[in-house]
């Protein structure tokens, strides 16, 4: 029983160290997401094509879903967002998996506290690293989370 308990305690702690990207690692990830915002923001196809898995999952937070071709279809007609900000950026790497989670937002406003928050899966491949999935939820409003908000006082 010693044993195994030695063993599972090893790949717990083998996996949360691979968790923790090198630097090298780190940029090289911010590096495609900072591709990929700009890609999008310039309504950048060739890029695009590049950045994106074929299996992209892009979940926005209203709910809405996309694939990769509406998003390829949404940039050659010079609509979707006009570019993509991201704050408080936290990389974790596996393998050749990556997650990138931190606020998200866009245009003149920028990223506020109000801002969605995101989560973005990339995979490395031959051609370098691709998102495969992306999903962005807004904060609860602070006066919705107070307990007894929202009910009647009867």
């Amino acid at each position: 029983m010693r044993i195994v308990t030695f063993v599972a305690a090893l790949l717990i702690a083998t996996s949360l160290y691979a968790a923790v990207p090198t630097p090298a690692e780190e940029k090289e990830v911010l590096a495609a997401m900072n591709a990929f915002a700009e890609a999008v923001a310039k309504h950048d196809v060739a890029a695009l094509q590049k950045l994106m898995h074929d299996e992209l999952v892009y979940s926005h937070s209203d709910t809405r879903a996309q694939t990769k071709a509406d998003l390829i279809r949404e940039a050659q007609e010079g609509r979707g967002p006009g570019g993509i900000l991201l704050a408080d950026a936290k990389v974790h790497v596996y393998g050749n998996t990556a997650i990138i989670r931190g606020r998200v937002g866009g245009g003149a406003r920028g990223v506020q506290t109000s801002s969605p928050h995101a989560v973005a899966v990339w995979v490395k491949g031959p051609g370098g690293w691709q998102v495969v999935a992306r999903t962005a939820t807004r904060p609860l409003d602070p006066a919705a989370a107070r307990p007894g908000a929202g009910r009647s006082s009867q």
